[in-house]
């Protein structure tokens, strides 16, 4: 199975993009047979970018998508 997960919203500010990526990990550790992509845009890119200063009592979302990636 093949999953997409297409994000377009901030990283920070809410938690939309960081349960997209809890999901994206939960599936991948507990369906490893299932390939998961994740499609970012509009403001979702800047979850992207490298060293990232994580606003305080937020996910650090660039080391989630590498997880996610890896």
């Amino acid at each position: 199975m093949k999953i997409l997960f297409l994000i377009n919203d901030a990283p920070y500010g809410t938690e939309k993009f960081y349960n997209a990526c809890r999901l994206a990990m939960t599936i991948q550790k507990e369906h490893t047979e299932t390939e998961v992509n994740v499609f970012l845009m509009a403001d979702s890119v800047t979850g992207a970018l490298v060293n990232q200063n994580t606003p305080q009592g937020y996910y650090n979302i660039e080391r989630m998508l590498k997880a996610i990636i890896n």
